[in-house]
């Protein structure tokens, strides 16, 4: 992930993260705020969080073993600014049903300016976060 982390971010997700490479690199550009990162899978959780440690004990990432169509905020999580989802069958067209309660629960999590972007190529494929009228 090159370049820097968009000015004014202060809450990111990543979701479908995996061993947790996109996490940290988020992360280690944060100066505020701190990252959440997601997967439906415990073993990717268990990796993320052995591979993470430094990030985790200084605030600026944590993880959560839920898959995104069922996620909710948590007491005290703030909404969301950023969301970014790395091999997410819910959001890259390869789960429709789910992806449409994906996006609900993102919209739900999320801040009205907040930002989705999903893999798809190179660069990341934006994606408006649906918003009722």
């Amino acid at each position: 992930m090159g370049g820097s982390a968009p000015s004014g971010v202060s809450s990111r997700t990543a979701r479908g993260e995996g061993p947790g490479v996109a996490a940290r690199a988020i992360a280690d550009r944060l100066t505020t705020g701190h990252v959440l990162a997601i997967d439906r899978s415990a073993t990717a959780i268990r990796q993320l969080e052995a591979r993470s440690a430094e990030h985790i004990v200084s605030g600026r990432l944590s993880a959560r073993h839920v898959a995104i169509e069922d996620f909710t905020v948590d007491d005290g999580d703030e909404p969301f600014d950023l969301v970014v989802a790395f091999r997410v069958g819910a959001l890259d067209g390869r789960h429709p049903r789910a992806g449409e309660a994906a996006l609900a629960r993102i919209a739900a999590a999320t801040r009205p300016h907040a930002r989705l972007f999903i893999d798809g190529g190179c660069p990341l494929r934006e994606v408006p976060v649906p918003r009722s009228a």
